[in-house]
C-alpha cells in the first residue's frame, strides 16, 4: 500500500485505492462500491459522489451525444450546437473523472460543488 495511514476497508483495500476505483467506471463503479463497501465512509462519499456526478451527466451526453435517433436527427438537421453540447458534457466528464480519481487516491475527500454536499450527506 503507499500511504500506510490509510485505513483499511472491508475489502482489504487501501480506503484511497477503493475511492479511486469508484469513479473507474463513472457510475457504474460507484454503485458497486456503494453496495459493496459498508463500513469505511470515506469510500461510501466517493461512491456516492460517482453515482451522483456521473449518471446524470451520462444521460445527457447519451443524448445530446447522438444516443438516440433524436440526436443523430438533430446533427443532420443543422442543429450541430446541441450535438456540441454532447461532446461538451463529455470532455467534462473526462476531466471530472480524472481530477476526482487523482483526488481520491491522494486520500483527499474532494466535493464538488452541490453534488459533493448530497453525497456527503448521504441518500
Amino acid at each position: 500500500m503507499i500511504f500506510p495511514f490509510m485505513a483499511q476497508t472491508s475489502l482489504n483495500m487501501g480506503e484511497n485505492v477503493e475511492g479511486a476505483l469508484c469513479y473507474l467506471l463513472g457510475w457504474l463503479t460507484g454503485i458497486v462500491f456503494y453496495l459493496i463497501e459498508k463500513e469505511n465512509e470515506f469510500v461510501r462519499f466517493h461512491a456516492r459522489q460517482s453515482i451522483l456526478v456521473f449518471l446524470p451527466l451520462s444521460i445527457l451526453s447519451f443524448i445530446f451525444g447522438g444516443g438516440f435517433m433524436f440526436g443523430r436527427a438533430l446533427f443532420w438537421s443543422g442543429w450541430f450546437f446541441l450535438v456540441a453540447i454532447g461532446w461538451l458534457i463529455s470532455l467534462l466528464m473526462f476531466i471530472l473523472w480524472l481530477v476526482l480519481m487523482f483526488k481520491a487516491y491522494q486520500g483527499e475527500k474532494f466535493k464538488l460543488p452541490i453534488v459533493g454536499d448530497i453525497a456527503e450527506r448521504g441518500f
